[in-house]
């Protein structure tokens, strides 16, 4: 392993464990240099703090970082500009601040907690109403909305859990991206605002988002939606051009997500057998197997890689079962006296091709996100 500085280190084994969203993505936008304000990326926002108390802030991107920040940063802002190319899902976050009693309860059992967790097809803990067993189609529409209305009032992740097809069933997920739709127009005063906001997507096929007031939001007079579904026209010196409207701006945010998956593995040229390199190999794609290590590359493991799991989990437990998985195979190879290991391109291949199968079966494959590359 050289770094930049030129120092070397030589190791039996060496483990990736970069993150499978540690490489920060900002929009290729005409003239993005060219501005002359502040700029920021959600990903990489300074440890010192940012003053856009009473500024003009223009944040691009809707997806989860923008989700998370938008409701703050307009708190403290004069104008606040939301660029907007695809609307998303976002359910309630809920969060509050934690009592004594609640923390007790939590710690009374955490063990227990933890071990309900890892058994879930996600690593999520299924919260109190548990993982529905009927199809969204099986009830009433009474129940079906009351089933949806007790989950969105919890709040988190486990909306999708009401009912067991809703990964699955067209129909049955339409009765929850419905629900939704009509949450957003509740909450939104402005039927325009509340149109643009409202998803075309299929519920859970792009990340879910949790948020915090962030529909409530666009009720404020200093939020202004902009649709740049075909895309912002430019930036400039002094702001952002979209639509053919000059939008001048003190500070903008890039809420842009991050180069997922396979970005933080490719910044680094990483050399297998015969001096091929990760970045030639995975030219047309990843290829993995179990998302641990990739054949043509010897004693490489990656945590958490492309063609795991990983990103559709909870991702503590899965880095968790993945380092487990490492050390014993490490600790097996010393106690056998095995200097190497390496996949077999049969097994990769075998794996690769299990994997788009089994996402043939599920509607998120219907979707173009980060998700499916």
């Amino acid at each position: 392993i050289e770094t930049d500085d030129g120092l070397i280190t030589r190791a039996k084994f060496c483990v990736m464990a970069l993150g499978c969203r540690s490489s920060t993505s900002l929009p290729n936008i005409q003239g993005i240099e060219d501005y002359g304000g502040e700029s920021f990326h959600t990903g990489r926002w300074p440890h010192s703090g940012v003053n856009i108390a009473g500024k003009r802030i223009a944040v691009i991107g809707t997806g989860s970082s923008g989700v998370q920040v938008i409701p703050r940063l307009t708190e403290m802002a004069a104008q606040m500009y939301v660029f907007q190319r695809t609307a998303g899902f976002v359910v309630p976050a809920r969060n509050r601040p934690m009592d004594l009693a609640d923390e007790a309860t939590v710690k009374a059992r955490y063990a227990a907690f933890r071990a309900e967790a890892k058994v879930t097809s996600n690593g999520h803990h299924p919260g109190p109403y548990g993982l529905g067993s009927q199809s969204a189609l099986e009830v009433s529409e009474k129940e079906r909305q009351e089933e949806y209305e007790k989950r969105w009032e919890y709040g988190g992740l486990s909306f999708l859990n009401a009912f067991k097809d809703l990964a699955t069933n067209p129909a049955a997920n339409a009765t929850a991206a419905d629900f939704v739709r009509a949450k957003i127009k509740s909450i939104v005063e402005d039927a325009t605002t509340a149109n643009m906001l409202c998803p075309r997507d299929i519920i859970g096929g792009k990340r879910l988002c949790v948020g915090t007031n962030y529909y409530e939001t666009y009720n404020r007079p200093n939020v202004q939606l902009v649709d740049v579904s075909r895309g912002i026209d430019r930036i400039t010196k002094n702001g952002i051009v979209a639509n053919g409207i000059d939008y001048d701006i003190d500070c903008i945010v890039y809420a842009t997500g991050y180069d997922a998956m396979t970005g933080p593995l490719l910044r680094i040229r990483v050399c297998g057998t015969d001096g091929v390199s990760l970045q030639n190999k995975w030219a047309a794609g990843p290829q993995t197997f179990l998302g641990l290590a990739t054949a043509g590359f010897p004693n490489l493991f990656i945590v958490t890689g492309p063609g795991s799991p990983s990103v559709l989990t909870n991702m503590v437990p899965s880095i968790e079962q993945n380092v487990d998985w490492i050390v014993a195979c490490i600790d097996h190879m010393k106690t056998h006296a095995k200097d190497g290991i390496e996949v077999e391109p049969a097994a990769e291949e075998a794996w690769v091709e299990h994997n788009s199968d089994t996402a043939q079966k599920v509607l998120r494959s219907t979707v173009g996100s980060w998700y499916t590359g």
